[in-house]
């Protein structure tokens, strides 16, 4: 007679407990109003390949239009770079605001100066990579869409 008890315990417990998590796990995956964000309101992130300074984090920041939207500026160190070519899900832009570099887009290799731009569509291979002598500075924004799904890998 314990065990019922205990079971049905339990089982109202584990479905209270997911309830509330469910309910506060809305709250991280709401969209985002209007908003102005200053650099002194960013996330500054100091690594041994540059910095990162993230004004919307990749998890949790949704638009009415996108979801996982990471806005940034990374600032590369010459020599370096953030991670090797890689492929996602989501679709990203990156425009080079200072520095040279290389950059990488479905293992092709080009050069990458101030004013450029690259877009990378989902599990398209890419990357970039400071082969300059100064800082490499480039602004990010990259997304997964709402309501689109995403392609299957190739």
């Amino acid at each position: 007679m314990k065990k019922p008890l205990f079971y049905s315990t339990l089982t109202l417990t584990l479905m209270t407990l997911s309830a509330f998590v469910g309910w506060k796990g809305h709250e991280k995956f709401t969209d985002i109003e209007s908003i102005i964000v200053s650099r002194a309101q960013a996330n500054i992130s100091h690594e041994n390949w540059g910095d990162i300074v993230i004004y919307t984090p990749e998890d949790g920041t949704n638009t009415f239009g996108t979801k996982n939207t990471l806005t940034a500026v990374a600032e590369i160190k010459p020599g370096e770079q953030i991670h090797p070519p890689h492929q996602h899900t989501a679709e990203e832009f990156m425009y080079i605001l200072e520095g040279e570099g290389t950059w990488s887009l479905k293992g092709e290799e080009s050069p990458a100066k101030a004013g450029d731009m690259m877009y990378a569509k989902p599990w398209d291979w890419h990357g970039l990579t400071n082969t300059g002598d100064k800082t490499l500075k480039f602004f990010v924004v990259k997304w997964d869409n709402k309501g689109v799904k995403a392609p299957k890998k190739p």
